[in-house]
């Protein structure tokens, strides 16, 4: 088993910047895909960005690319995502994702673990 833990979350101001964290604990595999994603009101879960353990290959959604960097501490076996130029679109509960599928933008039913997810609100 292996449990996720968000952190970070709040409410900021359209342009501004959050980071959000992401603790994990109990069987962590080196061959597991760490990511985020997030579903606003009304809205499918959709996937956000993604990170390997190992090597720390990144992959982005194009609405975010350039905007967002997820990042990872090993050691912490903590993985981060830092959003900048935050829009109003941004605006969702984000939730943090591990998986082993090798499949770099997996649909949420191949996802092997979530966390609780936590708010983010953009105002405009």
């Amino acid at each position: 088993q292996v449990q996720l833990v968000e952190s970070g979350g709040g409410l900021v101001q359209a342009g501004g910047s959050l980071r959000l964290s992401c603790e994990a604990s109990g069987r962590t595999f080196s061959r597991n895909i760490m990511g985020w994603f997030r579903q606003a009101p009304g809205k499918e879960r959709e996937f956000v960005a993604n990170i390997m353990w190992s090597g720390g290959n990144t992959y982005y959604a194009d609405s975010v690319k350039g905007r967002f960097t997820i990042s990872r501490d090993n050691a912490k076996k903590t993985v981060y995502l830092q959003m900048n130029s935050l829009k109003s679109e941004d605006t969702a509960v984000y939730y943090c994702a591990a998986w082993t599928v090798g499949i770099m933008r997996p649909p949420v039913s191949l996802i092997d673990y979530w966390g609780q997810g936590t708010q983010v609100t953009v105002s405009s």
